[in-house]
This record gives structure tokens, sequence and C-alpha cells, in this order.
């Protein structure tokens, strides 16, 4: 008796490799996109803070506040102290003073606040030399408190 052997050709089974490898074709570009839109969506593109954006969307529905008339000069004057000098600055200050009579109550902070920053920029001793009897003298109380 002779034993015939046949042999029929297996089909090679996909090993776990190759499984991994096909079941990661798919699903990695997936997961890929998935998290690249998210981490798109979560970066603050704006350049401002999340409180920022609330406190500029609160203030859109108010109106603006309109600046005090003194406000506005004092910071005027405190450009033109900068760029000129003290003395023209206080100049103008009188001159706003006799135009605008409302202002008056305001000319001692004011001048007070021009003889803070004349000793800034100029330093005590040229800053006194500025002075001037524009508001009784106020400049100069100014002046001696930055001193």
């Amino acid at each position: 008796m002779t034993h015939s052997y046949s042999h029929t050709p297996r089909r090679h089974r996909q090993g776990p490799a190759r499984r991994i490898g096909r079941t990661l074709a798919l699903v990695l570009p997936v997961v890929l996109v998935l998290s690249g839109t998210l981490a798109v969506a979560s970066v603050n593109w704006s350049g401002t803070t999340p409180s920022t954006l609330t406190t500029a969307s609160e203030n859109i529905s108010k109106p603006a506040k309109s600046r005090a008339p003194q406000d506005l000069l004092r910071d005027a004057l405190l450009v033109e102290l900068q760029e000129k000098d003290p003395g023209i600055a206080l100049t103008h200050l009188q001159q706003e003073v006799d135009r605008r009579p409302s202002l008056a109550k305001h000319c001692v902070s004011i001048a007070r606040a021009l003889g803070r920053a004349a000793v800034e920029h100029y330093g005590p001793a040229r800053a006194q030399s500025f002075s001037r009897p524009v508001c009784d003298t106020a400049f100069a109380a100014g002046v001696a408190e930055s001193a």
C-alpha cells in the first residue's frame, strides 16, 4: 500500500502584523484629520485673551464715555510740555481758563500735574525755572511735591 500524499496548496493566512497594519492604514488618517481639526478650532487666533473678548463685546453695547474737557486739556498740555516746554503749556493753560471760565475750578489740579510732569522731564531745578503765577502758583506746588 502506498500512501499518496496529496498536497493541496493552503492559502496563506494573514498574520497579525498585516491585520494591524491595514487597520492603522484606515484609522490613522481619520484620527489625524479629526485631531488636527480640533486643535485648529481650539486655538485663539484673535490674539486676545478670552476675558478681553467678553469685555470688548460688553463695551460695544455700552455708549462710549466722553472725556471731560479738563481731562482733554490736561492731556493736551502734558503733551505740549513734553514737546515744547512747560512755560508754553502754562501760558496755554491760562489762555484756556480765560476763554472757558468753567475750567477755572480744575486749573490747580492741571497746573500741579504739569509741575509733576516737568520735574520728571526736566528735573526739579530746571522745572522750577518755568514757574508762572498761573492758578495761584499751583505749578510750583506740583514741582515741590515731586522734588
